[in-house]
């Protein structure tokens, strides 16, 4: 089984899934399917594939309301990939400080 991650990052590997995504959160609102559809030139049955990508990795809720799916971006996921990239982030800052340290030393 793979881990929480590897999920997270293969959902968001996809450009499209990306745009998605990008477009449930900055409406900070639930969208209806038929809305988000809207703004991508892929079909309806394309955009909820990639919907349900999102879903399964907890970065899309979709609720259904009478005969509208609605759905809304949970980027909770991401916190972990965050996490595990600022172990990264700190090691190449730090080995950037020793490097800027050791060529300041040796002028």
């Amino acid at each position: 089984m793979q881990d929480r991650i590897t999920q997270v990052l293969k959902a968001i590997a996809d450009p499209t899934r990306r745009e998605i995504f990008h477009a449930l959160v900055v409406a900070a609102t639930a969208m209806p399917i038929t809305q988000i559809s809207g703004q991508f030139q892929i079909s309806r049955q394309g955009v909820t594939k990639h919907l349900k990508t999102l879903e399964d990795v907890g970065l899309v809720h979709i609720n259904t309301q009478g005969r509208e799916r609605f759905c809304v971006a949970d980027a909770k996921p991401l916190k972990e990939v965050n996490s595990w990239l600022k172990f990264y982030e700190d090691f190449w800052d730090s080995a950037l400080d020793d490097l800027d340290s050791y060529l300041d030393g040796s002028s």
